[in-house]
């Protein structure tokens, strides 16, 4: 347990804060092309992108700001496509209607279905999403309202409370088994 504290706190923990401040970075950088395949250094980077025809557009919650609208897009490219956050709405019921068409904004991970449990056996990268600075022109059905700006805050970043944790669980063991100690029965060798 000692071990694994030490790995969260000496490996683990300053990975991390390397990966948050190239992540800080990324909004400074020159906009470039929506990736074709995730790439986890490119969240929060500038972006654009082609949906030449979106298969389908759905909801997800957004919390406080309602629903986000969704869509799936086929880009002509090879690849799994292009996922598009074309804007937030707070009407659960909202048709949004859209022809597809260029949209600009920040790359995220796209919404992730997956279980907890799920993902610890599902290694495959999680999708990236072009999160649209503007809901794109020709949307009909529903009033999207624009997109948040991205947030470095949303990325987790627990490696050193995950240390507390180990070391933590590594004293209770200790104390557990110093008790266990004191309360074992002493036998003493009796010469024969």
């Amino acid at each position: 347990m000692i071990a694994l504290g030490l790995w969260q706190l000496l490996d683990r923990l300053p990975r991390k804060e390397a990966f948050l401040a190239q992540l800080a970075a990324n909004p400074a950088k020159p906009p470039m092309a929506f990736p074709r395949f995730p790439d986890e250094t490119l969240l929060f980077r500038r972006a654009s992108g082609l949906c030449l025809q979106p298969t389908d557009i759905k909801l997800a919650g957004a919390g406080k700001s309602g629903f986000r609208a969704i869509a799936e897009c086929k880009t002509g490219a090879e690849g799994p496509g292009m996922i598009a956050q074309l804007g937030t709405t707070r009407d659960p019921m909202a048709k949004i209607a859209w022809t597809g068409g260029e949209v600009s904004g920040f790359i995220s991970h796209a919404p992730d279905g997956r279980s907890l449990i799920g993902s610890l056996f599902n290694h495959t990268p999680q999708r990236l999403m072009l999160v649209a600075d503007t809901p794109p022109s020709n949307v009909t059905g529903a009033g999207l309202s624009p997109n948040g700006k991205p947030d470095l805050d949303s990325v987790p970043n627990n490696h050193l409370a995950y240390a507390g944790q180990w070391f933590f669980f590594a004293a209770i063991a200790a104390i557990i088994y110093t008790l266990a100690l004191r309360r074992r029965p002493r036998t003493e060798m009796e010469p024969r």
